[in-house]
């Protein structure tokens, strides 16, 4: 689908000859294509696409012929990796236009037509700026090519000895051009790599290849909807048609996941998975030379058979993973379900809900888990009013459920009303059996959806202190910086120690979204006395998430271990990647990369000895 190039207008130095990011991609500056993706969950049924705004059923009659060029992962169990030894994975089935026949082809022709009439027709009215290109991937938000294995980097300063393995991260960096509607968080994941290896250092990033990528570059051009950017009003009703008739006439395949596998990372049971809450979790591989390679998209041996939020939680203490799965079509809504340190399943615990709400974080402590129900919600009917279908419902009241970890059913999920809180993402809770109380540790966003929808009011993010109290069923809520310090600032992204996750927890470490959506810095800040610690990059230079590293997992300090961020200068566009000594602020390496590193989301690190125990 043509497109003309200047829909895109990212801001790069004058140093740079490339008037489009995309460029970097090889994509042709007179006929760019377009990118679109959508959010889908896969399902038992073969017939079926489960996903995340609508379910579409593909007829028997006209299923696409699988192709013999599939990929399957299979997982050896070892004594390692004691799950059942059962396929990992669903076979990745490329739909290619060479096995078309002639009513494919013509079907092809006509809806390529029809989504260039809506394209054009979309073209006559303003975007706003949750899903106009030229704003959400501007600048160094804006995609770059993959990079293979790059050893021996340029290191300033001293590596501590402790930093021995592989720091990953994940981000949205969409393949195609898009020519219509795009939010930063519709982008196609990519994982960043650095290796620590015997002192040296190594830089890769590789998309992660996920079905629906797959299928794209096999067919050379984009062809899911953007859950976000494009799903909203009577556009998005007609994308979501056109791809039904797509899948009607088996030009794509939807019925194995259509997740982008962008958010978040977890290393798990020896397993790098890479997530989105719209799909399974994605297997990635990190290779003895510090390369990445997609392994397939992973059921954890044939036993998750719904959608995974990209934020599920790992017990430092019994090494259990927690997670939940939510749905914005049918009931039940949202599921609760662990793995034991072996990668077992426990059976879905159903969590009866009235309304798909936004799940995107959650919480646990030593014994429950921490559920929050908030006034981002999904009505698919405001398509069809013309507007988007996520919505902020300021009639509802946002509440906190609280779980057993080992509960069986919901039937003893305590919930609690904690009005006009919205968190997009929960940084730790603990217990304090003294006081009957769950503690919470979270960022309160206002306006709640202004992430997803236009809105003149100006974004804060609050640092916050929330009371769960188990006895009275009451809340309460501060900001954990005090409200008139000019301390105050929004601070999104980033952890506690996570050898404390679920315990009482004194410092967190979290991004300075400021000027937002950038991030200038980073802040240490105590969450007993409130005292803020910034560590910030200097004039054009901004970073996203801070990784915290415990130096020693025994250490007696909370506090004792590294910084790692990555760092992009705006002026000079090149990106390096800090360690930064974590109780007192001081850099102590800088790591000089071979290729930008856009502003991306959530990460993680690999210890050496965990690499050598791989699946």
């Amino acid at each position: 689908m043509a497109a003309s190039n200047t829909w895109i207008n990212t801001k790069l130095p004058s140093s740079c000859s490339s008037s489009s990011p995309f460029k970097e991609l090889g994509s042709s500056s007179t006929n760019p294509t377009t990118s679109i993706t959508l959010k889908k969950r896969s399902n038992t049924n073969s017939n079926t696409i489960s996903c995340s705004l609508q379910t579409l059923h593909f007829p028997k009659h006209y299923q696409q012929p699988q192709s013999t060029n599939t990929k399957t992962a299979t997982t050896t169990p070892t004594k390692e990796n004691k799950s059942p030894p059962s396929s990992d994975t669903t076979k990745q089935q490329q739909v290619t236009p060479q096995r078309w026949n002639l009513l494919q082809k013509a079907a092809s022709m006509a809806l390529d037509i029809a989504e260039k009439a809506l394209v054009s027709h979309e073209r006559q009215h303003p975007l706003p700026k949750t899903a106009d290109p030229k704003f959400q991937i501007a600048g160094n938000f804006a995609p770059v090519p993959e990079h293979p294995v790059q050893h021996s980097l340029p290191v300033a300063g001293k590596i501590p000895k402790c930093i021995e393995g592989v720091y990953v991260r994940n981000g949205a960096n969409p393949l195609y051009e898009p020519a219509a509607g795009h939010h930063f968080f519709d982008g196609d994941g990519m994982v960043h790599a650095i290796r620590f290896k015997d002192g040296s250092v190594s830089y890769a990033s590789r998309f992660t290849e996920t079905e629906r990528l797959v299928q794209e570059k096999a067919l050379g051009k984009p062809v899911f909807p953007k859950a976000i950017g494009e799903l909203h009003g009577h556009s998005g009703i007609a994308r979501l048609l056109l791809f039904y008739a797509r899948g009607l006439f088996g030009l794509v395949d939807g019925s194995h996941g259509m997740g982008v596998a962008n958010a978040g990372l977890v290393y798990f049971n020896n397993h790098l998975l890479a997530m989105s809450e719209d799909d399974l979790p994605y297997h990635v591989r990190v290779t003895p030379n510090g390369d990445l390679k997609t392994v397939g998209r992973y059921n954890f041996n044939g036993q998750l058979k719904s959608t995974m939020i990209a934020h599920p939680k790992v017990d430092p203490v019994n090494g259990d993973m927690y997670a939940l799965s939510y749905d914005v079509v049918q009931k039940p809504y949202l599921k609760y379900f662990k793995f034991n340190s072996d990668g077992v399943k426990s059976p879905d615990v159903e969590i009866p809900l009235s309304e798909p709400t936004m799940m995107h974080d959650f919480a646990i402590t030593e014994r429950f888990v921490v559920v929050p129900d908030q006034q981002v919600v999904f009505k698919l009917s405001e398509m069809i009013r013309g507007g988007s279908p996520v919505v902020y419902d300021k009639e509802k009241v946002s509440r906190f459920g609280v779980l057993d970890k080992n509960a069986s059913d919901a039937s003893g999920m305590r919930w609690i009303e904690a009005p006009e809180c919205f968190c997009f993402h929960l940084w730790n809770a603990w217990e304090e059996p003294e006081n009957d109380e769950i503690v919470v540790i979270g960022s309160c966003m206002t306006p709640a959806d202004s992430i997803f929808n236009e809105c003149d009011e100006s974004l804060k993010s609050v640092l916050s202190e929330i009371r769960l109290n188990l006895k009275t069923g009451k809340s309460t809520r501060r900001p954990i910086i005090n409200g008139d310090s000019d301390q105050q600032v929004n601070l999104e992204a980033g952890m506690v120690n996570r050898n404390k996750l679920g315990r009482k927890t004194q410092f967190a470490y979290l991004a300075l979204a400021e000027p937002w959506p950038k991030v200038s810095g980073f802040a240490k800040v105590d969450l007993f006395s409130g005292e803020v610690k910034k560590y910030l990059y200097g004039e054009q230079r901004f970073g996203g998430e801070p990784l915290f590293l415990p130096r020693d997992p025994n250490s007696e300090r909370e506090d004792d271990g590294y910084i790692l961020t990555f760092v992009h200068d705006e002026k000079e566009w090149k990106s390096e990647l800090q360690i930064v000594n974590a109780m007192n602020l001081k850099l102590e390496a800088s790591i000089k990369l071979p290729s930008r590193v856009p502003y991306g989301f959530h990460g993680t690190f690999i210890h050496s000895k965990d690499l050598r125990k791989q699946a």
